[in-house]
């Protein structure tokens, strides 16, 4: 049906005759020639119809945007001054001889000519002509190049390709599972897998030794712009390694990633950082090294002032004080230091404390602050030192539950980084190491896993499971890039009384462990290797690469925000014949009659 793609004709074809296929891009009308731009995934080329050839011209009077053409040509070169440097093919055009409309249309829901403003909620509903647009046909050809790298490299590191079971076992792994109920086992369910991570481990006791897949996993949680109830992970497996080897390979990988399809270069090594530096100086686990804003630790200085606010959380050893200082933020208005309380806010921060710098030279009298009455003299002396303020800078103090102050304050700095357009350009990856083992959730009053159940604890720690939890330190490191992570791992637990003893301080009973994990417990016992691996999330990985805003815009068919597929009506009712066959039986939910307002 053709010979080339529209994008692939060039120069080289001049003189020859071609047949191209694809969708009416745009069409023109130019004092009796018609002019045909026709686009298919490589891109555009433009068709010149004459009158002269009266059948052919007569059809391109009668196409529209998007009927799906067939034609025959002469390839020529374009004349003098009329090339068009945007196109791959745009120092020539097809004579056309032959016209065939395959398939007509209807006028689409947007125009694909020109970037119109148009809804998310349009776009998704008809994606498959949204993905018709150059722009997304980019980000989809972009992805899979992303996904052949990714897998040749592998592939050349002795890694092997396996399928892991998609109906499998519920286990808790932060997240709620997606579940399905068995016909054949009537009561019973699969779930949907969160990771194949526990498959994987059963595969490095079965001495397959490298390991990977790329794999679909579901989670039912809330969704965010780089979250999606299902989504596409790198998995990787391999036995008898140390956490360096990994890491070091991990690097290799996405140097050469990056190297082959952006042709950046990115630092070799990778630079490190521990959790507990990472929270201090960033607030967060993923900081983004392009902005040069860091949190300063003002504790000690506010443990014997007399303003509450500050001595409370700097006396509570779950507590914290932390400052941002912002170059040249003196500037900003009392609207904009609003907007930032209430950004704030969101972490649930109940304010924001700041301290404007004047005049650094002519002390206390040079700062602006509702709060410096509060403060002694040598207080704010110390503040001022310790920040590194300057004349012209703006001071934001967070005081708080810690975990309150490093989201609230962690993420501000992000903001005020984008705002006030101190984002550096470029890529910033990092390794953060040394995560806490386990964390203390206050609500269920028990450690649980800070990564999951399944990541070895150091060596040296290992006694510390029994005598302080809180102080035991992992063996998982994540990979950040411009403060996103691109992805999780560790050294998993591979001897059987270290898991069960974890399970036991994560509250995971005995009977539940044997119910949920007694698979795995048992197969821990036949010969179970050192090993480790990493998941890299490929949808956020891609979303990076092609510096799109949402995972969305590099899925192919993705959900929205309330995890519902416009374009199927997903999900939807079933039958009260497959309930039947099924045994389910749906329970109605009272309406509760709203109370009368008279």
């Amino acid at each position: 049906m053709r010979s080339h793609y529209c994008g692939d004709v060039n120069e080289t074809l001049d003189g020859q005759t071609v047949t191209v296929a694809g969708w009416m891009h745009r069409r023109r009308d130019h004092g009796g020639v018609i002019f045909i731009d026709l686009r298919d995934r490589e891109g555009l080329v433009q068709v010149v119809c004459n009158p002269e050839d009266a059948e052919s011209f007569a059809i391109a009077e009668r196409v529209r945007s998007e009927y799906v053409l067939e034609i025959e040509g002469t390839v020529r070169l374009r004349p003098d001054g009329s090339d068009n440097a945007d196109l791959k093919s745009g120092k020539i055009e097809i004579v056309a001889s032959r016209v065939v409309i395959l398939n007509s249309a209807e006028t689409p829901p947007f125009p694909l000519t020109e970037q119109a403003e148009v809804s998310e909620d349009v776009r998704l509903r008809h994606r498959y002509i949204d993905l018709r647009r150059p722009e997304m046909q980019q980000k989809l050809r972009f992805r899979s190049k992303i996904t052949s790298q990714l897998r040749r490299f592998l592939d050349d590191n002795g890694f092997l390709d396996i399928e892991t079971p998609i109906l499998t076992k519920a286990t808790p792994e932060g997240a709620r599972d997606y579940l399905v109920p068995s016909r054949t086992h009537q009561g019973d369910f699969f779930a949907l897998p969160q990771s194949p991570q526990l498959f994987k481990q059963l595969l490095m006791v079965s001495g397959m030794d490298r390991y990977y897949q790329i794999v679909r996993c579901f989670r039912d949680e809330d969704l965010r712009a780089d979250r999606q109830p299902e989504f596409t992970q790198v998995d990787i497996e391999t036995s008898f390694v140390e956490e360096e080897d990994l890491m070091a390979m991990m690097e290799e990988m996405i140097r050469g990633l990056f190297a082959n399809v952006l042709e950046e270069q990115l630092p070799n090594p990778f630079p490190r950082m521990t959790y507990a530096e990472a929270m201090a100086r960033y607030g967060s686990d993923k900081p983004d090294l392009r902005i040069d804003l860091e949190l300063v630790e003002v504790s000690d200085l506010m443990k014997g002032v007399d303003f509450k606010v500050f001595a409370g959380p700097a006396n509570d050893e779950k507590g914290r004080v932390a400052c941002l200082r912002v170059p040249n933020g003196a500037s900003l208005s009392r609207k904009q230091i609003d907007d930032y309380t209430k950004f704030v806010s969101i972490y649930g921060a109940k304010g924001l404390a700041y301290i404007k710098v004047n005049d650094i030279a002519a002390g206390r009298e040079g700062l602006q602050s509702p709060i410096l009455k509060f403060l002694p003299d040598d207080v704010v002396a110390a503040i001022m030192d310790r920040t590194g303020a300057e004349t012209g800078d703006l001071v934001f103090f967070g005081a708080d539950n810690a975990h309150i102050v490093n989201e609230a304050i962690g993420a501000l700095r992000v903001k005020v980084g984008h705002d006030l357009g101190l984002v550096k350009h470029g890529w910033q990856p990092l390794w953060v190491v040394a995560f806490p083992m386990f964390e203390w959730d206050d609500k269920s009053d028990r450690w649980t896993a800070l990564h999951h159940p399944f990541t070895a604890p150091r060596e040296s720690d290992l006694g510390l499971l029994e005598t302080d939890p809180g102080k035991c330190l992992s063996r998982a490191y994540d990979m950040v890039l411009n403060g996103t992570e691109l992805g999780g791992g560790s050294m998993r637990i591979h001897k059987a009384d270290v898991q069960s003893q974890v399970f036991e301080l994560l509250g995971i009973s005995k009977e539940e462990a044997d119910d949920k994990f007694g698979f795995l417990l048992e197969a821990l016992k036949f010969g179970c290797p050192p090993h480790g691996g990493l998941a890299f999330g490929l949808d956020r990985l891609a979303m990076l690469m092609t510096g799109s805003a949402s995972i969305r815009d590099v899925m192919a068919f993705p959900k929205t925000q309330s995890a519902s597929c416009l374009l199927t009506d997903a999900p939807s009712n079933v039958s009260e014949a497959q309930l039947k066959e099924l045994n389910i039986r749906l329970r109605k939910v009272p309406v509760i009659a709203e109370a009368s307002s008279e």
